[in-house]
């Protein structure tokens, strides 16, 4: 295995003049609106989410006085899917396709820390022209048989997957066309339509499994995640997720329509008047009738037939729980220094929950969420100054460079603190919005789970041994990827050292000092 270090690094930037009717984003645009409509055929009460987040959202806006126009094109699309696949070359195939939609890999994330037999990445547009076009990205895991503790099981779940196959003929000779320096230039109508169509087969749900009843139910006592990713011949989409004003207003609107709810929010608590991060919500999955394939290793036979490729097979009726809808409210995107603080606040609100438990208290993670994150500071000022989030910086008007900080500064040499801008009104800033997935965090899994004695000398060392774990496993990735992954934090890090130096450039500063 190579060196991951000598790996190249993705070049996100599309190569496309932008007069091109075929730039990423407009591909990326029309596969989304494709996706959530067949998503919404498939899955009926997804469309009732996305009605509740449409009725909430123009009350959220009736309050504040705004038309439902006034809402950002980027908030009124679906935000995030979610797909499992099963081996390798599945994953270097997306790769492939979703870069034709400028959708990069942003993070690693490890579920082996949950217990999953999967690790994966963000495939998302990365730049914020993109993101401004359409912010619509994948959470894409893929299959580690070497996390399957049975051999037999795993060599039949490679032996099944081998058979796959999950991308057309079609699709991937027009991966191969645009494999060229023109990338979806080269691509003419005909074939952008095509590549829409032969996509949305690798997301369709298909209500037939490739294998025997029995070896579903095999692969399912070792993982449901494996029955999932191994027994069904598209890799489905599991989920599809708008964006909310009110992520509070849905879940009770959920549960008041009667939709299978989940018993909680995830992510921060509720009532921050600064949200962070993402709070996302979801109801639960659905129970789907599966047709099975018949034989020897079936069992009995129900009087149901499969038609295949113009022979007719008996198949035998079960059913299969995977696919579900869910909603998000996006926050800040939080530094190094803030997501510490979060696994930290996290870790100490899961471990009084195991208290109370121990107590015999009926009480939720909520609770204790909301009395651990009193020491994450609320207040934008305040995040600023301590730099637990990420913020975009600009020059507020033309004149600013006649204020008093700025002339301050060019006195002193050129250098000006960045809070002494802010007061004077030179500059102005935004949270920059958090555009990745709920942190996984190995650390605060592990702690939460410690007895309540607290931390020692050899849970140090757990988590020190879990730490070169993950970052062997992302190495793992990086090389089945064949390209360095970015952390998401690194690119938040980015955009704010930008809009830091456009300022300093328009200001006439050499360099602007910001609080930490």
């Amino acid at each position: 295995m190579g060196s991951v270090s000598n790996l190249p690094t993705l070049n996100p930037v599309s190569k496309l003049p932008p007069s091109s009717p075929w730039t990423p984003s407009t591909l990326r645009s029309r596969f989304v609106s494709a996706l959530s409509d067949m998503y919404r055929t498939e899955v009926p009460l997804y469309g009732n989410l996305v009605a509740i987040v449409g009725e909430v959202d123009a009350k959220v806006l009736a309050a504040r006085g705004e038309e439902p126009s006034s809402l950002p094109v980027r908030n009124s699309v679906e935000r995030h899917g979610a797909i499992r696949l099963g081996t390798a070359c599945e994953m270097r195939l997306i790769l492939r396709l979703f870069a034709l939609l400028g959708m990069h890999p942003v993070g690693y994330y490890d579920l082996s820390v949950v217990g999953f037999p999967l690790h994966g990445t963000a495939f998302r547009p990365v730049s914020e022209d993109e993101l401004r076009k359409n912010p619509f990205r994948v959470f894409t895991t893929v299959l580690r048989p070497g996390l399957i503790a049975s051999t037999t099981v795993r060599k039949l779940a490679e032996n099944i997957l081998a058979e796959r196959q999950l991308f057309s003929p079609a699709l991937c000779s027009l991966l191969d066309k645009a494999d060229n320096p023109e990338g979806v230039l080269s691509l003419t109508a005909s074939d952008a339509d095509t590549l829409i169509a032969e996509s949305l087969k690798i997301f369709k749900w298909h209500s037939r499994s490739t294998v025997p009843l029995r070896t579903y139910r095999r692969l399912m006592r070792e993982h449901p995640m494996v029955a999932d990713v191994v027994c069904f011949p598209s890799a489905h989409i599991n989920h599809l997720t708008p964006r909310t004003l009110d992520i509070d207003a849905v879940q009770a609107e959920m549960v008041n329509q009667g939709l299978p709810a989940k018993e909680s929010i995830e992510g921060p608590p509720a009532g921050r008047k600064c949200e962070i991060l993402l709070r996302q919500t979801s109801f639960k999955a659905l129970e789907e009738k599966v047709a099975f394939v018949g034989g020897d290793d079936a069992g009995e036979y129900s009087s149901g037939t499969e038609s295949n490729g113009g022979t007719t097979r008996k198949t035998v009726d079960g059913t299969h729980t995977a696919r579900f809808g869910e909603v998000e409210q996006r926050g800040a995107a939080v530094t190094r220094k803030g997501r510490e603080l979060y696994d930290q606040l996290l870790a100490e609100a899961t471990a009084q929950l195991e208290r109370w438990k121990q107590e015999g208290k009926k009480k939720e993670l909520n609770e204790a969420l909301a009395t651990t994150f009193r020491a994450y500071p609320d207040d934008w000022d305040q995040l600023r100054t301590q730099g637990l989030v990420y913020f975009r910086y600009k020059v507020a008007k033309e004149s600013a460079s006649k204020s008093g900080a700025v002339q301050e500064g060019l006195a002193a040499g050129q250098l000006v603190d960045m809070e002494a801008l802010l007061r004077a009104g030179a500059v102005v800033c935004e949270p920059i919005t958090y555009e990745d997935f709920l942190p996984l965090s190995a650390a605060g899994i592990f702690t939460s789970n410690l007895s309540l004695g607290g931390p020692n000398e050899a849970t140090e060392r757990k988590l020190e041994k879990m730490e070169e774990q993950s970052n062997a496993s992302r190495a793992e990735l990086e090389q089945l990827l064949g390209c360095v992954i970015p952390s998401e934090i690194d690119l938040y890090d980015e955009l704010q050292a930008a809009s830091v130096k456009a300022c300093e450039e328009a200001l006439g500063l050499s360099k602007i000092v910001l609080a930490a």
